[in-house]
């Protein structure tokens, strides 16, 4: 008797557990696939980058990937099993498969519809051109802690090697984002002559792109010259006032708004023209990002000092008239900021006749900004012309002219790929590979 009733009383206590557990988890499954099917929807389920492939045999549906996610919603839990939602918002921390109790996440390249252009590159990051070497975004990956221990380690074996005659440097490295900055360091360290080129007019490389306290590293890092940084997260805007604090400590010399035009060996010596000079070298170092440099509209005024192809800070612009060129989330999300701040009137040009693949958060916010009147949006528009203060545009085949103080391009970025293969270096395409 007392069995049966210790039992009933068992029963009563755990039944109620039981059936919120089970309740929460069909009312996060159905989250998750709501979810799922507006990233599908707007083709943001699609990944561009290193990204994770879930073994779905081997998941156990536990959610440690979920929670590890610093992105918060790249992955979700369907059906009892770990899914990629919101593929395009990865950017390859890889923390998900550090953290799989089971092994069951893998890191890869492309996927079964969709290849990845990757420069061939060998285990010490040397391309099919010997001497010259690939590391960080450009190689496939993503993650900023290894783009710092490959410009790191890529130094670290060029040292190794014999040195040409005197006046031959021993590597030009080109980029300045953080494997570029890291190689940089590295190379102070060991003594070598070198020359870091950086076309921009500052260091920082793809983490300039990135929005105001954008989470950029989740893992202690060891840099060179400063020691490890013992930050599990850190912003973009701590970052790279680290970045900076080393540079002035170390006296670490960058040529920036120097781009390298034209790399020719010749004879075991590497010929690096850019638009300033030309240098010799026996290695070359590329740490260039995969986004590229800023595509340009290609119009009359275009050189005006008001023009931009970034937006750092947006509070920087105020009682302005802003024209903000695409239609991509980056450009959604500059004119928004811009939108929030004092006195600033902002209009959109966009050449399409919709606004497509937007993330959800942008999309609501261009519809509530426009609904408010904050922000005007044209279809079917081209800037024809820049002008001092003012732009003629064409809107569905009549010329407008607004005032205008300030004009930010997000018309994309001209992929490097185009410069590697001129200088003879093979790529790679990758679909649904580990990397």
């Amino acid at each position: 008797m007392e069995t049966l009733i210790t039992l009933s009383i068992s029963v009563l206590i755990i039944a109620p557990v039981i059936f919120f557990y089970l309740r929460y988890k069909k009312k996060k499954n159905k989250k998750f696939k709501h979810h799922l099917q507006r990233a599908i929807d707007s083709g943001l389920n699609e990944v561009a980058t290193l990204h994770p492939l879930i073994n779905q045999s081997l998941c156990i549906g536990c959610g440690t990937c979920v929670a590890s996610c610093p992105e918060n919603d790249v992955l979700g839990i369907v059906n009892g099993k770990a899914t990629v939602i919101y593929g395009a918002r990865c950017v390859g921390h890889g923390l998900c498969a550090q953290n799989c109790p089971v092994g069951g996440i893998e890191l890869v390249l492309g996927n079964a519809t969709t290849s990845v252009e990757v420069p061939h590159i060998k285990d010490n990051y040397e391309t099919n051109v010997q001497g010259m070497y690939i590391v960080g975004e450009l190689g496939g990956v993503g993650l900023i802690r290894n783009a710092i221990n490959q410009g790191r380690e890529v130094i670290e074996y060029i040292s190794t090697q014999k040195r040409l005659q005197q006046n031959i440097l021993d590597v030009v490295i080109v980029g300045a984002g953080p494997s570029g900055l890291s190689a940089s360091l590295s190379a102070l360290k060991n003594n070598l002559q070198f020359v870091t080129l950086e076309q921009e007019a500052d260091f920082g490389g793809s983490i300039l792109h990135y929005p105001r306290n954008k989470l950029v590293l989740t893992s202690p890092v060891e840099i060179p010259l400063y020691g490890k940084l013992n930050l599990s997260e850190i912003t973009k805007e701590n970052l790279l006032q680290i970045w900076n604090d080393i540079i002035e400590k170390t006296k670490l010399k960058l040529h920036f708004n120097e781009k390298a035009t034209e790399i020719i060996k010749s004879n075991d010596v590497f010929f690096v023209r850019t638009s300033q000079s030309e240098y010799q070298t026996k290695n070359v170092v590329l740490a260039l990002g995969r986004r590229g440099t800023p595509r340009k509209l290609g119009i009359p005024g275009e050189q005006h000092s008001k023009v931009m192809y970034r937006l750092i800070e947006a509070e920087s612009f105020q009682q302005s008239h802003i024209l903000v060129v695409g239609g991509g989330d980056s450009a959604i999300e500059a004119a928004v900021g811009l939108a929030q701040q004092l006195g600033n009137t902002v209009t959109i040009s966009y050449r399409k006749d919709t606004l497509t693949r937007l993330k959800a958060r942008n999309q609501a916010n261009i519809q509530k900004y426009i609904s408010e009147k904050k922000i005007s949006l044209l279809f079917n528009s081209s800037v024809r012309e820049i002008h001092e203060k003012c732009i003629d545009i064409d809107v569905a085949g009549t010329i407008r002219t607004l005032p205008n103080d300030y004009v930010f391009v997000f018309a994309g970025g001209e992929l490097p790929f185009e410069f590697l293969k001129k200088i003879g270096i093979e790529i790679d395409l990758h679909r649904g590979e580990s990397k």
